[in-house]
């Protein structure tokens, strides 16, 4: 169960983001900042309630915020969301890209042996 968007969890995070809609809709609301519900809705091939409902996984997970306008649900990124993200990615690929390193300095050795 994921907790509430005043607390993001990187696990909640990364399970919202494993749906390429959702995926995809978080790239929109990247390249275009705040976009209201019937406008994201309009650009997928999905209903209404189903974007309803990727919003509210991705408010939940932390990663979305939503603000009232009157008539309008304007969405829009969490920047504190995605720092948590980008942190965690970088420390990841510090350990992976030594972690390739040392494999390709035993191939490296391994190629020379006769």
């Amino acid at each position: 169960k994921m907790k509430n968007d005043a607390n993001p969890s990187l696990p909640d995070m990364f399970a919202a983001l494993g749906d390429p809609t959702r995926f995809a809709i978080v790239e929109r609301l990247l390249a275009e900042g705040e976009v209201s519900a019937g406008d994201l809705g309009a650009g997928f091939p999905v209903s209404a309630p189903a974007i309803s409902r990727h919003l509210s996984v991705l408010r939940r997970a932390g990663i979305a915020r939503r603000r009232i306008d009157r008539q309008r649900r304007l969405y829009s990124i969490r920047p504190d969301a995605l720092q948590m993200l980008a942190v965690w990615t970088m420390t990841h690929a510090e350990f992976w890209q030594g972690s390739l390193s040392r494999l390709d300095a035993l191939m490296a050795q391994e190629e020379k042996k006769p």
